[in-house]
């Protein structure tokens, strides 16, 4: 059957070889401390063409749903394994050493099936703490900036269509299980480099994991990341300008397979879901890559076998606000767990060009927010978890749709919010678009008016009282930050 097999799987012009390489096999047969064999077409005529490579490949992929009855494992389907074998084409395309050996190609499918069947029934239990809930001893800052960490690029992805305002990506880094966090956690990246004013290496930029601990692959020992890239539009140029580029967003978005990331932490416990009580919901509020760390938790919920997945009683409510349609980041994967999990989990989406809110205008993610307000305050009153993340230029609309909804329900603001911070219910991870305000800086011919004070506050936190000082500065912030947060 299997000679049968391989004959239906011949196709003109094409040579079929392998890569055995454990990185570049990752995405379709991730087993720890074993090579596995992945099919591939290397054809000169096949590379020239994207969409024939790909149609060429799913043909290989039919044959694996006929392997594996052959072998004996249960078939993972035509288009799944149609999705992950293009998936890993895509992500060794680009490295230096495609191709390792050539080998029969049926043993390569049929290995590949059965490892990928294996993977899929691996329960994830094995970087659990005991109990699993006990945060005693969550990894926090193992690598430091004086001795760092360096993984290695798996694949870097765009995961957002044409329309999107932006481009951001989705970058697997492998760290061989040596780099261990949890959900909720950040990695630091150190752009390689170093800075023009001073000479010196670049800081660390923070960002949210976008995986459980387990990784993409569910081996646990690889990261991922949610990265858009920052530039800067020039009016003058009417392009991006890229002595303006963000450093270290441009850096991960543009690496490759096998490309060396230096890597600092874990960071921050602010973020991490209390697991105690499986009965708790998570309200769950992001603009843009904030999403990231909202996509580990769903994937340790509802998506891996783990024991806060099988204890899990509650509900997850996830809002995302982006700029349009195009822009929505990981939605195949909500929608997989709503239609899973329609009554643990729940979706809603603010998309500000092309959604209005109540007043008619523009739908910011605090008004989708202020459409639920009645049953998002009764889920805090009763024990549920609110987190944000995203950018800080988020928060004062958060704060300012909120602060009315008590006034409505005649409920003091402060002592409310005092209350959740005091039970540990109020979660808060946001960050400033540093790059634009250090362009800013350099290019506002009205800087002079604005002090050395000013300028500390806007880089450390204290928004409000930086913008206060200087109003040209002020508008011109207020206006970026509420089109980012669109983004």
């Amino acid at each position: 059957m299997l000679t049968r097999t391989a004959q239906r799987m011949k196709f003109s012009g094409i040579s079929l070889l392998l890569a055995l390489s454990a990185t570049s096999t990752s995405a379709f047969a991730p087993v720890a401390q074993q090579q596995v064999a992945v099919a591939r077409a290397v054809d000169t005529e096949l590379f020239a063409n994207g969409e024939r490579r790909k149609a060429a490949i799913r043909k290989v992929a039919k044959g694996v749903a006929t392997i594996a009855v052959a072998i004996g494992v249960p078939a993972v389907g035509p288009a799944l394994a149609a999705r992950k074998t293009v998936e890993v084409v895509e992500t060794v395309d680009k490295t230096a050493d495609l191709v390792s050996k050539a080998v029969p190609v049926v043993g390569a499918v049929a290995a590949g099936a059965a490892a990928f069947v294996a993977t899929s029934k691996k329960k994830q239990n094995f970087l659990e703490a005991e109990p699993y809930w006990d945060q005693s001893a969550v990894p926090v800052n193992v690598f430091k900036n004086k001795a760092p960490f360096t993984g290695k690029v798996v694949s870097t992805k765009r995961i957002v269509g044409p329309q999107a305002t932006g481009e951001t990506c989705h970058i697997i880094i492998d760290h061989e299980g040596d780099f261990p966090y949890w959900e909720g956690q950040s990695w630091g990246v150190i752009p390689p480099g170093t800075r023009e004013k001073d000479g010196k290496p670049h800081s660390v930029r923070l960002y949210s994991i976008a995986s459980s601990r387990y990784g993409d692959d569910m081996t646990g020992k690889t990261g991922s990341l949610c990265v858009r890239r920052a530039t800067y539009w020039c009016p003058e140029l009417k392009a991006d300008d890229p002595a303006k580029k963000g450093i270290c967003s441009n850096f991960l978005c543009d690496t490759k397979p096998g490309d060396e990331v230096v890597m600092t932490g874990p960071a921050g416990k602010v973020m991490l879901m209390p697991e105690e009580d499986p009965n708790t919901d998570y309200i769950m509020v992001a603009t843009g890559t904030g999403i990231a760390p909202y996509r580990g938790f769903i994937r340790r919920l509802f998506v891996e076998d783990t024991p806060a997945a099988k204890a899990y009683k509650g509900q997850a409510w996830l809002f995302l606000g982006v700029a349009n349609s195009d822009a929505l980041l990981y939605d195949d994967e909500w929608q997989s767990v709503l239609k899973s999990n329609p009554d643990q989990f729940k979706l809603d989406y603010a998309l500000s060009r092309e959604q209005s809110n109540k007043k008619g205008g523009k739908m910011y993610i605090q008004d989708k927010v202020e459409e639920y307000s009645d049953e998002i305050f009764n889920k805090l009153d009763n024990g549920a978890h609110i987190y944000f993340c995203g950018l800080k230029g988020m928060m004062p609309g958060i704060q300012d749709m909120l602060k009315e909804v008590c006034a409505a329900k005649d409920i003091d603001f402060d002592e409310w919010l005092k209350g959740l911070k005091k039970n540990k219910q109020w979660h808060v991870e946001v960050r400033h678009c540093d790059f634009i305000l250090l362009y800013f800086f350099k290019s506002c011919t009205q800087l002079h008016c604005c002090c050395r004070f000013t300028k500390y506050c806007m880089l450390h936190g204290d928004l409000k009282i930086g913008m206060q000082i200087c109003s040209h500065l002020y508008v011109f912030t207020r206006t970026f930050l509420h089109i980012s947060t669109e983004s």
